[in-house]
Order: C-alpha cells, then structure tokens, then sequence
C-alpha cells in the first residue's frame, strides 16, 4: 500500500515509456488479470457455453463476417443471443468460436491492445500486425486450451496498404493463417464452407456477399444442432459486421429481416440447396 507522499499517485510503471503491448504491460504488472494465467485444479474438468460458427466472405473492396446467436453447454442450449462478432478496430473484425467467456473476454482485450497501440505510437498497426497480435494472444492461452477451455477465432479486415479485404484464421496454439476468398469456423464450419464455396464468386458486392453469409450459416444450423440459424419467431437474426475503407458497419435487423425472408423464401420446396 502506497503511503506518505506518493499516496494517490500512480505506480512507476504507469508512468516510464514501455512497449507499445498492452498485453506485455498487464503481463508484467499484473499478470492475475489476465485470463490465460487462470488455472483449473489438476483433475478438474468444467462445462461452459461455448459458441459455435461463424462465416466470413470477401467482396470488391471488403468482408463480411457473421456469426449465428446461439450457444450451447454439452447438449443444452446455454443462449439464443449471444454476440460473437466484434469490431477489433475501425478496418477489422473478430468472431469467436470456442469457450464463450474466455473468448469474449479475449477480444476485448485485443480492443485495448490495438487501441493502446494507436495511442502510444500513434499510428494504426497494419492488418498484418493485428493478425500476428491476436496469434500472440491466442498462444498465451494454450495452457488453458489443454483443460478444454480453448478460444479459435475468425479475424478480417480492411488493408488499407493493399485495398482489399483479408481473412486469418488460427489454430489453438495460436498458428495464424491467411485464408483466401472465404472461410469459416466452429462446430457448423463443415456445413457451412460447403454453402460459401457453392454460392461464393468474385465480383460479388457487400450487398451479395451478406446473403451469401446468411445462406452458409441457414446451412450450417440445418446439420449442426450447436449453429443456431436466424430465429424468425423470437426475431433473433444472425450478426453481420461489413468491413471496408469506410471502415466497420454493422447491419441492422431491419436490413437482416428482409435477407434472411429472401434467403428463406428460396429453400421453400428445396430446404437443401440443390442447384
């Protein structure tokens, strides 16, 4: 406890230069906080929500991510609304896929980390480098992994050196790889790359490429109970994140409302796809 003079005031770490990490920071400072050094007891096992698919396409001059709503804890539906698609920055998006709790709170502190980046060397980190951060983050948690609790998510974005839009995905030990056209992740992910790569084409606009992400995941809930597809009657639709040089949209209900009828409409008489 800080006494006499120094009551009130910041530690010195606070206030020396550092690296631009804030994650190197808390890990140095406070390492407690951050969820990779939580440890279950040996022997211990522990069921949590995980969530499940999420989908991401390119178009001309951008992605799209999505990810369904639902969650589920062994064969029960844990949550029919849970977010898993977040802005990373202002040109990126994460979806996660894995143990619901640590993911969340793993994106979340890959916000800061971007954000804490901007502010120290004042400059935007390239697509590249976000990438690699999150890979770094991942790693980190490949201790927890090993007791069930692993996090894979999904990471797009806006290059603004090379004008397109890019997609990684990883591994749990934090192996990052750039996937190219399309991709996807979860327990629908199978389903659900077979619908992108029948509906997927170049030239598509952001417009085309978010129907395309509603078809792959309406697939992907028609074979795996863990994907949750757009829930008409309770009005629970996907989420949909649009990166381009305008930076991260979301799409509003309204706009998925009229999607997800038309995608719907379509399967009537041919629930399957056949083409």
């Amino acid at each position: 406890m800080t006494t006499g003079a120094d009551a009130g005031r910041l530690p010195a770490a606070y206030l020396s230069a550092g690296s631009s990490s804030f994650t190197e920071f808390v890990g140095a400072h406070a390492p407690s906080l951050l969820p990779s050094r939580r440890t279950l007891p040996t022997g211990s096992t522990l069921e949590a929500p995980h969530g499940t698919t999420i989908v991401t396409a390119t178009f001309d001059g951008g992605v799209v991510m999505a990810g369904d709503r639902r969650a589920t804890m062994g064969n029960l539906i844990a949550n029919r609304d849970m977010e898993k698609v977040f802005a990373g920055d202002e040109y990126s998006a994460v979806g996660i896929a894995g143990t619901a709790g640590i993911a969340i709170e793993l994106v979340k502190l890959f916000q800061v980390e971007l954000e804490h980046y901007e502010k120290i060397e004042g400059t935007l980190l390239s697509l590249e480098g976000k990438a690699n951060r999150l890979a770094t983050m991942i790693r980190g948690n490949l201790g927890m992994a090993m007791q069930g609790l692993s996090v894979v998510p999904l990471f797009a974005g806006y290059d603004l050196d090379r004008q397109l839009g890019r997609i990684f995905s990883y591994d749990v030990t934090g192996g990052c790889y750039e996937e190219h056209d399309h991709h996807s992740v979860g327990s629908g992910s199978l389903f659900a790359r077979g619908a992108l790569k029948k509906v997927w084409r170049p030239g598509l606009t952001a417009d085309q490429v978010v129907s395309v992400a509603i078809e792959a995941l309406y697939d992907a809930a028609d074979d795996d109970s863990a994907t949750g597809g757009p829930d008409v009657g309770r009005r629970i639709w996907p989420t949909v994140a649009v990166v381009g040089v305008e930076g991260v949209r979301f799409v509003s209900d309204e706009e998925l409302r009229a999607v997800v009828e038309e995608v719907i409409a379509a399967r009537q008489g041919n629930p399957g796809g056949a083409r």
